[in-house]
């Protein structure tokens, strides 16, 4: 049984994606109704109480080419198996002493049709119907009758639950006639990234060990991850369109994942400059006011969304890594009587430098060309460096 902060957390994640849904649906709204249905089934003979332990049931279940054995209670009288479907609902039971079957094949080639568990007896609090239920109905029996009283048309599944597909007919077909819409089951292929653990078995794991922050810790590549590492909801949902629905089992390379995030960012996020490993430098020639404000687009792709300011003065800083005093000429940085433009600015010369007691450079003494400033459309601000 799923707990509320999972449902929290899905809703959550919808929304952050951009989406709006119609009405939330809970398979718990409909115990009543699969309750009903379960009784039916054992009405019909075809479904009984089984008595055994899950250990029992799991050996006589046989094998892909060797067929099942049948439970010694499978010809239980259907009153007996109401009467003691009754105490499992009303609680008189222990959890494990009896599950309710389908009543289907155990010579059946699809190992899901042998004969599978639709009830068991489980003592919990359940996030939205607290402890009114004592048994609770399988995956397998919600999934197509919950389809079916939602008038779902196509329920999509991935690759694994393609065996599965049977067994949601037989049910349907258990308890017609139907009306309106029969739903049908249809499967695609899992979504595998390179390097990355989709499944939510090794996810759990990884969070109950504490081996990562919770289900948002960005090493997860769970949505509300994705979304703390920096991804957006546009470049998840382009990946998927990306990537569309296939039946072919695949494995898709992460890079196509940032891509997409890059494609996107590079739209719509505003640029910044930093420095991270700061050099002084000095023009020596600039006479100016203290400053003079250099405007820069916050984003290239969108010019309507106005510019930043930077200011140029007498001292500025670069990257460390982008000075040398000696190097050759495939050095296209700054260099010891070389010159640089400085983006949407001017062009400067290193002239001198400065160093400290350990030879260090402190700091890199400059000139600047006045008339090449960038976009002043002087001949000087045309030539190339």
């Amino acid at each position: 049984m799923e707990a509320k902060e999972y449902v929290d957390a899905i809703k959550s994640d919808i929304k952050w994606l951009g989406f709006k849904w119609d009405q939330e649906c809970y398979a718990s709204d409909y115990f009543k109704k699969l309750h009903d249905w379960a009784v039916s089934l054992i009405e019909k003979n075809l479904a009984y109480i089984d008595s055994q332990s899950s250990q029992e049931i799991a050996s006589q279940k046989g094998t892909p080419t060797k067929e099942g054995t049948p439970s010694l209670f499978r010809e239980r009288p259907k009153e007996e198996s109401l009467k003691i479907f009754k105490d499992m609902f009303e609680g008189k039971t222990k959890p494990g002493e009896h599950v309710l079957r389908a009543k289907i094949n155990m010579s059946s080639p699809n190992m899901v049709m042998r004969d599978p568990v639709i009830y068991r007896s489980i003592i919990s609090n359940h996030h939205r119907t607290g402890n009114a239920w004592k048994i609770y109905p399988m995956y397998d029996w919600t999934h197509g009758e919950s389809d079916y009283i939602e008038q779902v048309s196509h329920s999509l599944c991935t690759l694994e639950f393609e065996p599965h597909r049977e067994l949601y007919d037989w049910f349907l077909d258990s308890i017609g006639p139907l009306k309106g819409v029969r739903p049908k089951q249809r499967e695609f292929s899992r979504l595998n990234l390179s390097y990355t653990i989709t499944s939510k078995r090794n996810l759990a794991r990884l969070v109950e060990e504490n081996l990562v922050d919770g289900w948002d810790d960005p090493r997860m590549p769970t949505i509300s991850g994705l979304r703390n590492r920096g991804y957006t909801p546009e470049s998840l949902k382009m990946f998927a369109l990306t990537v569309g629905v296939s039946k072919r089992e695949s494995v898709i390379d992460v890079s196509l994942l940032e891509f997409c995030a890059r494609t996107h960012l590079n739209e719509v996020a505003p640029r910044a400059m930093a420095v991270i490993n700061p050099l002084k430098l000095t023009i020596t020639n600039y006479e100016k006011k203290p400053f003079e404000e250099i405007k820069f687009e916050i984003n290239p792709q969108k010019k309507e969304i106005g510019a930043r300011k930077i200011k140029f003065s007498k001292t500025i800083y670069i990257e460390r890594d982008d000075f040398k005093e000696a190097a050759d000429d495939n050095f296209f940085r700054l260099k010891t009587g070389g010159e640089v433009r400085l983006k949407k600015a001017y062009i400067i010369k290193a002239t001198e430098v400065l160093k400290d007691d350990k030879g260090e450079v402190v700091e890199v003494l400059c000139e600047y060309d006045k008339k090449s400033k960038s976009g002043s459309n002087t001949p000087e601000s045309n030539r190339k460096v």
